[in-house]
C-alpha cells in the first residue's frame, strides 16, 4: 500500500473532492481489473472513454478516482481528483507509486520507424557482455538480466512499464534499453519516466491509420526529444532527412551519427557480404556478424550510445564484433541440398522492405533469383499496402502476395488493395495466395538452386492473428520445413 499523498507528489491537480488521506493498493486504468483500495484513472482512449466506467471501478473497490470530468453524482467515501489530462496523470502517478524507478536507472529510449528492436537488443547484449546487469524492454521480449519476460506492446502502458522498471531496480540493473513507440509517446505512457538518453534511427511511412498524417507522426516522435531533460543526451541519425528535426527543440545534449558525413560518430562500410560487415568505425577497422547497410546504422547507433554512457572505445569494439543478430531480423537459413537461402525479416513498412531487398540485391550473385513472400496487417495503415507490393515487385524476380495478420479484415480484401500497386509490366511475376503456409511452400517450389527467398512482415512473431485469435505460426520454422520437404 502507498499513501495517496506520495502518489500525487508530481501531479498537477485541479480539484480534489473527498478524503485524500487514504492508502492505495494499485494503479489501474482498466475498470475490469480494479480491486479493493485501487486508484482508477479514467483515460480517454482511442476506442472507449474510461469516464464511462468510473461507476464500475467504484463497484469493484476503487478508493480513488482520477478523471478529467467529475461524475454528475459522487460518493462521500470516494476521493475524486480532477486533472487536465488523465493520460499524463496515469504516467505520473504510476511512476510515483513505484518510487520513481527510472531515476535509479540509466535508461535509454530508442525511437524511429525501423531499427528500434535491433538497436535496443544489441545494446542489451553489449552491456550484459561488458558485465553490467542490464534490462531490455522491446517488441520481442523484456529482460531483467538473463530472466525473460514476455512482451505485449512495444512500449508497455504506464503502470506495467513502471512496475517493470521497479523490478529492474530491485534486481540490481544499472542500464536499461527500451523501445519507445510513437503510440506510447502520443498516449503519454512514458509520462513521469526520466530518460538518460534518446536515440533516433529513421522515419518513414507507417502507422498512418493511427496518426493520420506523416507530419503528426513526425511531431509525435519529436516530442520524445522535446521532453528530455538538460542532463540527458539526444543521439540522431543525420543521414535520415528527419534526423535533425529531432534536435530542433530538445534541451538535451545533442549528438549525431552518420555513414555519409563527418559527425560525432562516423562509420564507413568497407565490405558487406553474407558472412557479415567490415566497417571503419570511429577510425578503427571493425568486423561484425550482422549483415546489410541498415545494420551498419544500428551498430553505429549502439556504438555512439555506449560511448555517451561512458564506455571506452576498445571495450565497445571488442564486444560489438561478438554480437548476434536479433530473432526475425534478416534471420537466414541455407538449405544445403538445394543451396537455397531463406531469409525471414520483420520488415512491414515500404522502407524496411526496400532496405532488406536492396541488401539482398547487393549480396546475390548475377543469376540468383529473388522470391519475396509478403503481406500487410489488417486493421492497420492501408495507405502502405499498394506501396509494399510495388517495392516487392521492383526488387524481386517473383512476388507472392499473402496474408500477414489479417486480424478482423478479410485477407482477400487486403491482398486486393496491395495489388493496386503492382506495375502493369510486373503482373506476370506476381501470385496471390491467401494462405500464408501455402504461399511459403509455393515459394520454395518456385525456387531454383541458388535462389533467395524472403519471407517478410512477421519476423519473430510466433502466431498469425485472425479474427481475434492468435493461431500458432512461425515463419522461420515453416520456411525451414518447406525447404527440407521441397519437391
Amino acid at each position: 500500500m502507498v499513501t495517496l499523498k506520495k502518489i500525487l507528489t508530481n501531479l498537477s491537480v485541479e480539484e480534489v473532492l473527498g478524503d485524500s488521506f487514504v492508502d492505495v493498493a494499485n494503479i489501474e486504468f482498466d475498470s475490469r481489473k480494479v480491486k479493493k483500495s485501487d486508484l482508477f484513472v479514467a483515460v480517454k482512449g482511442t476506442q472507449t472513454d474510461g469516464h464511462q466506467y468510473i461507476g464500475k471501478a467504484i463497484e469493484q473497490g476503487a478508493a480513488v478516482i482520477i478523471c478529467e470530468q467529475l461524475p454528475s453524482e459522487t460518493r462521500s467515501d470516494i476521493c475524486y481528483i480532477r486533472v487536465s489530462d488523465s493520460t499524463e496523470a496515469l504516467g505520473q502517478v504510476s511512476s510515483s507509486f513505484y518510487d520513481l524507478p527510472s531515476q535509479h536507472l540509466k535508461l535509454v529510449g530508442i525511437t524511429g520507424t525501423n531499427g528500434k528492436t535491433t538497436t535496443a537488443t544489441l545494446l542489451y547484449q553489449l552491456f550484459m557482455n561488458l558485465g553490467y546487469k542490464t534490462g531490455l524492454i522491446s517488441t520481442v521480449e523484456n529482460k531483467i538480466g538473463n530472466r525473460k519476460i514476455s512482451a505485449g506492446f512495444t512500449t508497455p502502458f504506464a503502470p506495467e512499464l513502471n512496475r517493470l522498471l521497479a523490478e529492474m531496480v530491485e534486481e540490481g540493473c544499472e542500464f536499461v534499453f527500451m523501445e519507445v513507440s510513437s503510440h506510447a509517446i502520443h498516449q503519454r505512457r512514458i509520462a513521469g519516466v526520466e530518460f538518460t538518453g534518446a536515440v533516433f534511427s529513421n522515419l518513414c511511412l507507417d502507422h498512418l491509420d493511427y496518426h493520420k498524417t506523416f507530419k503528426e507522426y513526425l511531431n509525435v516522435k519529436k516530442r520524445f526529444f522535446d521532453d528530455l531533460p538538460k542532463k540527458a543526451f539526444a543521439l540522431t541519425n543525420v543521414d535520415d532527412k528527419n534526423g535533425m528535426v529531432m534536435l530542433q527543440n530538445t534541451k538535451a545534449k545533442k549528438y549525431k551519427y552518420s555513414l555519409r558525413t563527418i559527425t560525432d560518430f562516423k562509420a564507413k562500410i568497407k565490405d558487406n557480404n553474407l558472412s557479415g560487415l567490415f566497417l571503419e568505425l570511429d577510425g578503427e577497422d571493425f568486423y561484425a556478424r550482422l549483415i546489410g547497410e541498415f545494420n551498419a546504422y544500428n551498430l553505429l547507433a549502439v556504438y555512439g550510445t555506449a560511448r555517451l554512457l561512458g564506455v571506452e572505445k576498445i571495450e565497445i569494439l571488442t564486444q560489438l564484433s561478438q554480437l548476434q543478430s536479433v530473432e526475425g531480423r534478416f534471420d537466414y537459413i541455407r538449405d544445403a541440398a538445394s543451396n537455397i537461402l531463406g531469409i525471414v525479416d520483420y520488415s512491414h513498412t515500404p522502407d524496411a522492405l526496400e532496405k532488406v531487398l536492396s541488401t539482398i540485391s547487393k549480396l546475390k550473385k548475377r543469376n540468383e533469383k529473388v522470391i519475396t513472400v509478403v503481406g500487410c496487417g489488417g486493421d492497420r495503415d492501408k495507405s502502405k499496402r499498394p506501396i509494399m507490393a510495388q517495392v516487392a515487385c521492383q526488387n524481386s524476380d517473383q512476388v507472392i502476395l499473402t496474408s500477414d495478420n489479417p486480424r478482423s479484415e478479410d485477407p482477400v480484401t487486403i491482398i486486393n488493395e496491395m495489388e493496386v500497386g503492382i506495375p502493369k509490366d510486373d503482373l506476370r511475376k506476381v501470385l496471390s495466395i491467401t494462405d500464408r503456409l501455402q504461399a511459403i511452400k509455393t515459394a520454395t517450389r518456385l525456387a531454383d538452386p541458388g535462389s533467395i527467398i524472403l519471407v517478410a512482415g512477421k519476423g519473430h512473431e510466433k502466431y498469425q492473428e485472425i479474427n481475434g485469435v492468435k493461431n500458432p505460426f512461425d515463419d522461420k520454422e515453416i520456411l525451414k520445413e518447406a525447404l527440407e520437404n521441397r519437391l
